[in-house]
């Protein structure tokens, strides 16, 4: 992820709060039933401090981006500056759930990428990704941000299937602001570098920040129908 964006997203970040909103209605059960839980592509934690702060649990944080991770918003989870595909045996097949929080989109070699989370994974245990979804909304802004491409259900099933992934559970999120990424797919042709990412990303203050979140939280999660963003458990053979 581009540093610039780490400067605008925050915890009060609508679409950070939203994301959370439906990580629990989707997966509420995984964070009770974990003993290990890892974050790879973590950030500046804010994740991390979600799940500390909802379900007092610690989530061990994996970036390669440096500065984020000295930015790191979490409170007593560990974080690390390490390289997934490195394979460090004081890892292997340690993690019972691991969060791919917009990660995917972002890997050139999903498939490698992939095989290298595995080796984390717990016999039995889940990935839970979220990723954009509908390629036909790819902009601008994703260009700017590094998305390599946006998904739907049955682009990251195929994924799973090719890495024995069972897709157990998903959901389609953000059908209420479709319309918005429309319209900001059209700005955006005008945009590009720092320009595309404000533009982008912030949504330009706290009024705009709870009309933004009351909106996006018009639907019902799950649902299967279509949205900006897609969200699923993967679960490995026991």
């Amino acid at each position: 992820m581009d540093d610039r964006w780490y400067e605008i997203a925050n915890l009060d970040h609508p679409w950070i709060t939203r994301r959370f909103e439906v990580l629990r209605r989707l997966a509420a059960d995984l964070f009770a039933e974990a003993t290990a839980i890892a974050e790879i592509g973590c950030g500046h934690g804010l994740l991390q401090r979600q799940i500390e702060d909802y379900y007092y649990v610690e989530v061990a944080g994996f970036d390669l981006n440096e500065t984020a991770l000295k930015q790191t918003a979490c409170r007593f989870s560990p974080v690390c500056c390490y390289d997934v595909r490195e394979q460090s045996p004081e890892y292997e097949a340690r993690f019972d759930l691991i969060l791919l929080a917009d990660v995917l989109e972002h890997i050139a070699d999903q498939d490698a990428f992939l095989e290298a989370v595995k080796f984390h994974l717990a016999p039995g245990g889940c990935v839970l990704v979220n990723v954009p979804a509908l390629q036909s909304l790819y902009s601008g802004y994703d260009r700017a941000v590094g998305h390599l491409r946006r998904y739907r259900i049955g682009s990251l099933a195929a994924l799973a299937q090719r890495h024995e992934l069972r897709l157990a559970r998903y959901t389609y999120w953000g059908f209420p602001l479709l319309p918005l990424l429309v319209l900001r797919k059209l700005w955006m042709r005008a945009r590009s570098g720092d320009g595309a990412i404000a533009a982008g990303f912030d949504t330009g203050g706290r009024v705009r920040d709870l009309a933004l979140l009351w909106l996006s939280r018009c639907e019902l999660i799950p649902q299967r129908l279509v949205g900006t963003s897609l969200m699923a458990v993967l679960r490995s053979p026991g």
